[in-house]
């Protein structure tokens, strides 16, 4: 096992932005790449949301980067990691990494960046937000096995990567077979095919109470605390990061999630705002201000509402009447109470939340298969990077 520093394996080639107010530059066939365009769990770039003409590369004299060049960002954030598929050029957002061969493999470096996110962000320097320059970047020291070793390393984790995505597209199946139920079940909403009545969501809920404003600590308190956080966008829940407070027993009551509860993310970014789930577990839990508690009434169930304002319908809907504020969005309580939504008989909201909570067992069951997974490919790389897989 050696180690190098990345100047002296590869060469670090950043990129620009021609100016977006000259047509001539724009919507030619060169792909040019930004950071947003990374994908989680996506390896390789084979096309680019945005082209350059031969123009726009000579206006601001970019560097082409070869097929199987690293793609490191480098600000906004650091440390997400791709491999091009093709020739390209791209933004200011990157130190990308061109590769000697004959010390690197070029997805041998792609995993092992892969594995240092948090080092990576740790090398960040600026005010304002940071950035990681490109001679930081070229003074990182990297393990460097044998080439060939370099290669078979990466065939492992390429398998062991290859059933995380399977699972998360398993995963990803569950969340769109939620969304068709209820289409196939209820309609489109817009349209109210089945001409329920078009009720105000207070007309159908008990309360929409808001959660504590006491202060979550890391480690300790009687109750977890559920956050914005820890809903999803597609209307689950992520437990991963949990805090935790105490509750004078006065309070609990008001601020204690029971089974079945609905809790709705009334401030967020605008893309984000009204994050919808239903709470099933045995845990009890408080929940945070920023989350408003719902119960119904013998009109409806929380799993109808949920999914009601998950849907596509409902998200544009959300988006829509949300107000911002210093860069976030709010729905207040009367807001979320005074939108209007189609109300089902009460034993067919019944039968979609039986159907539901049989899907969400199988996505809980995966999602735990998915934990799995990761922390073997994380314990995989490391015994990779220090030399004890061959």
């Amino acid at each position: 096992m050696e180690y190098k520093k990345i100047g002296d394996i590869a060469e670090v080639i950043s990129g620009s932005t021609p100016k977006t107010t000259v047509d001539e530059y724009w919507d030619g066939n060169l792909p040019w790449i930004t950071p947003a365009e990374l994908e989680e769990s996506k390896q390789y770039v084979d096309d680019t949301k945005r082209k350059l003409t031969e123009l726009g590369v000579q206006s601001s004299s970019l560097r082409l980067l070869p097929k199987d060049t690293v793609l490191l960002t480098s600000r906004a954030p650091i440390g997400k990691v791709a491999l091009t598929a093709i020739e390209m050029y791209c933004n200011q957002g990157f130190k990308n990494l061109v590769c000697n061969t004959d010390w690197v493999y070029p997805k041998y470096l792609y995993y092992w960046l892969s594995s240092k996110t948090d080092y990576l962000n740790s090398l960040g320097r600026g005010a304002t937000f940071k950035e990681i320059s490109k001679s930081i970047v070229e003074e990182i020291i990297v393990p460097l096995p044998k080439v060939e070793e370099q290669r078979k390393i990466a065939v492992v984790l390429d398998k062991a990567q290859g059933l995380i995505v399977k699972r998360k597209e398993q995963i990803k199946a569950c969340d769109e077979l939620e969304k068709a139920l209820f289409y196939h079940i209820f309609g489109d909403p817009a349209s109210n095919p089945m001409k329920w009545d078009n009720l105000c969501i207070r007309d159908i809920i008990t309360e929409a109470k808001y959660g504590t404003s006491q202060k979550a600590d890391e480690k300790n308190g009687e109750y977890p605390i559920l956050r914005m956080n820890n809903i999803t966008y597609e209307g689950n829940w992520d437990f991963t990061d949990l805090k935790y407070v105490d509750l004078e027993e006065k309070n609990r009551g008001n601020y204690l999630v029971s089974k079945g509860d609905l809790l709705f993310n009334r401030t967020n970014s605008k893309e984000l705002v009204g994050k919808t789930a239903v709470y099933n577990e045995d845990q009890v839990m408080a929940y945070a201000g920023y989350l408003i508690r719902v119960r119904t009434n013998e009109k409806a169930n929380t799993q109808y509402i949920s999914s009601f304002l998950n849907s596509p319908y409902g998200k544009e809907k959300l988006r829509g009447m949300c107000k911002s504020i210093v860069g976030m969005a709010n729905i207040n309580a009367q807001e979320l109470q005074d939108i209007r939504i189609p109300v089902p008989p009460r034993d067919l909201q019944e039968k979609f939340a039986e159907m539901i909570k049989k899907i969400s067992g199988q996505r809980k069951l995966l999602q735990n298969g998915l934990t799995e997974l990761e922390k073997n490919f994380n314990a995989l790389m490391q015994r990779a990077f220090k030399g004890e897989l061959f």
